[in-house]
């Protein structure tokens, strides 16, 4: 089969599995020697294999796929993509470079790669010239291959704020302008709102804790955002400059490098999130192949120790934690993909195994509000499921192990008949 035409099956029987989720933290336990029943493209019935079984065979014969006792997750969702990510440095050059019809085949490949790595949805939180819009139709058309896409559009900066330099970003200046902002990106047809309210790591003339926006800019993004019925998510450093926007109604922090007690027993009792891209502040051998100058490299690494020390914090405090890799989410890392490895990271780090698998499935999707799709192996939701050899729930490496991979009742992946996942 060409691994660019997924399987197209009205319905099929998978068996030979034990089928678990993020439901786990809950006390929903595994169902081993289970059986799933994909009609179109959800989850008709899920359960002990006889009965599902018995239950499809009613409906008239079913076909069967045998998934070699393997354990059926749902399929990961990565919180901070950037399909056409543009760091400093040689490799960043070559994708600002591109044309838009260039930087539409390098995107379309990137989503391609993100799906085939077991990565079902994505939240991209800044992309160029609105291409990810462009990119969601083609693959809710089906013309392209790739996950389900959650966006932001252009994230929302000052002048000459964080990524001012790139045309994924949006400059805006005043309340009035970060109002024009969002609405803006909401026009354009955004899921969420992205706004940077302080420096970073990839920015020369600026630093981790330079603040960004005022007070009145920062409530004008997320007042204008919620009225909209949108979430609002920021790039942020610094424990004073977070500790203000979750006042103000902030519902996610991206990175979050210098958390402190304080503020993460805020974003507890405010419910504001963390998606805490830990690969961005211990990733050398990404930023070599990148040829990223030795100034940002040594900013990133250099803030990795407290960023831990953050990321534990949060999770004393009972934040929650959701994945994001930052890095694009199929890049090959550590022996694995950028998304696993991030995961990896996130359950090594404290969070373990059972809450590794929540914070990178049911956890994400509840925030994105789309469990009622999405995030479980449930009749009625999508089918969209990996399978992989190993326990997750004993070790979360078991995600390098990812060999099938469904998406709306298709078959996308499918190591074992010589798929191949670059």
């Amino acid at each position: 089969m060409n691994p660019a035409q997924p399987t197209d099956q009205s319905q099929v029987v998978l068996t030979n599995c034990t089928v678990l989720d993020g439901r786990v933290v809950d006390g929903v336990d595994p169902v081993p020697d289970a059986a799933v029943w994909v009609r179109g493209d959800r989850i008709a019935a899920v359960g002990p294999r006889t009965e599902v079984l018995a239950e499809a065979e009613r409906d008239g014969a079913v076909p069967r796929i045998d998934l070699g006792g393997a354990y059926l997750t749902p399929g990961l969702t990565n919180m901070h993509t950037h399909l056409s990510l543009s760091l400093p440095g040689s490799g960043g050059d070559t994708v600002k470079g591109m044309s838009p019809h260039e930087l539409a085949f390098y995107m379309a490949d990137g989503a391609r790669r993100t799906l085939h790595c077991g990565v079902t949805t994505v939240r991209c939180v800044a992309e160029k010239d609105h291409a990810d819009f462009a990119l969601r139709r083609a693959i809710t058309a089906g013309r392209v291959v790739g996950p389900r896409i959650f966006t932001a559009g252009q994230a929302l900066v000052c002048t000459g704020g964080h990524g001012h330099e790139s045309s994924d970003t949006m400059e805006c200046d005043g309340a009035d302008g970060f109002r024009r902002g969002v609405r803006t990106q909401v026009r354009a047809g955004a899921d969420l709102i992205k706004v940077m309210i302080s420096g970073g790591i990839a920015g020369e003339h600026e630093s981790i804790h330079t603040r960004q926006l005022f007070s009145d800019e920062l409530a004008a993004v997320i007042r204008t955002a919620h009225a909209w019925g949108r979430k609002v998510t920021a790039h942020a450093g610094p424990a004073v400059v977070i500790g203000e926007a979750v006042e103000l109604g902030l519902d996610c922090v991206e990175h979050g490098y210098q958390l402190t007690e304080d503020v993460t027993a805020r974003m507890a009792r405010r419910g504001t999130a963390l998606v805490p891209t830990l690969l961005v502040t211990r990733c050398k051998e990404f930023f070599d192949e990148l040829g990223v100058p030795e100034w940002m490299q040594c900013r990133s690494l250099g803030a990795g120790p407290r960023h831990l020390e953050g990321y534990a914090m949060a999770l004393a405090a009972g934040v929650e934690v959701l994945l994001g890799s930052d890095m694009p989410p199929f890049w090959q890392f550590e022996g694995t993909n950028a998304s696993v490895r991030e995961l990896e990271y996130m359950s090594e780090g404290g969070l373990g195994p059972a809450r590794a698998l929540y914070a990178g499935t049911l956890g994400p999707v509840r925030w994105l509000g789309a469990e009622a799709d999405l995030g479980t192996v449930e009749a009625g939701k999508y089918a969209d499921l990996v399978a992989m050899d190993g326990d997750p729930l004993a070790d979360t490496a078991a995600f390098r192990g990812v060999r099938w991979v469904m998406k709306g009742g298709q078959v996308v992946r499918d190591d074992r008949a010589g798929w191949s996942a670059q």
